[in-house]
């Protein structure tokens, strides 16, 4: 069959560990651009940052915009992973039909 690359098992896997990622993603994301303060640690901020801008937190909320940004941008690519994977369930369902 044209275009199958992988089995039912592992295009189910993919729907999965998809829909996760988009909802751990998008979730993040929501965080990071409201400028959550649990989520300091993990803002990568350079002393430039933080001691030598007169404005400090404008620069730390940038940074935070940047980080919340590429959190969207990698939900946006499990998305295009998980439709990939139920393309890919839907070409399995039609084989095995098929083949019956």
């Amino acid at each position: 069959m044209r275009g199958l690359v992988c089995g039912p098992k592992l295009a189910a896997c993919g729907i999965v560990l998809s829909m996760w990622g988009v909802v751990m993603l998008a979730l993040l994301g929501i965080f990071f651009t409201t400028h959550s303060a649990v989520l300091i640690e993990d803002v990568p901020l350079t002393e430039e940052d933080t001691f030598k801008d007169l404005n400090p937190p404008h620069r730390a909320y940038d940074v935070y915009q940047k980080v919340g940004y590429n959190c969207f941008i990698a939900a946006a690519m499990y998305v295009v992973c998980g439709l990939f994977s139920w393309c890919q369930m839907r070409l399995n369902k039609k084989k095995e039909y098929l083949v019956q």
